[in-house]
């Protein structure tokens, strides 16, 4: 033993050796531990976001009003369309009525009618967008990378 520990340099250069045969191993081989604690860390993120949701208090009666008040545009405008259809089957003399009063409005109001429905939009669009909880992305398993030296064998088996 003491040949091997004079041409080694002792267990302190062994231990120095095999931490660096591991490094390089990690280079061409992912660690699989190293995956799993990415997979947990990016399960728990998730699990914060989703508590994050929930971590508000109870709001008062202005505040659900409000909230309740910005969720009705979007249907409004989708079953007013969709009332329109109705209402032109239903009375198409008193809808065309409607619609040549409609003819009447001037274009820049239509310009102005139109900016206000994509600003609206667009804020909130843009309201979310900013404001969203980015996790960090799962981490893949052992084994999902393409490997063509793997493939190539298989195909020649």
């Amino acid at each position: 033993m003491g040949v091997i520990d004079s041409v080694l340099g002792g267990p302190g250069a062994v231990s120095a050796l095999g931490t660096a045969a591991k490094g390089m191993a990690e280079v061409f081989v992912p660690s699989a531990t190293r995956q799993m604690e990415l997979s947990a860390e990016a399960q728990m993120a998730a699990l914060r976001q989703l508590g994050e949701e929930y971590g508000h208090p109870s709001m008062g009666w202005f505040d659900r009003a409000v909230n309740g008040l910005n969720r009705l545009p979007r249907p409004l405008l989708a079953f007013g369309t969709l009332g329109l259809f109705v209402y032109a089957m239903v009375d198409p003399v008193s809808f065309a009525q409607r619609m040549v009063g409609l003819n009447a409005v001037p274009e820049p109001l239509w310009w102005l009618l139109g900016a206000v429905v994509a600003f609206y939009f667009g804020a909130r669009e843009t309201y979310y967008f900013r404001n969203r909880n980015v996790t960090t992305p799962f981490a893949k398993g052992p084994g999902t990378e393409p490997n063509p030296a793997l493939d190539d064998w298989r195909g020649r088996g």
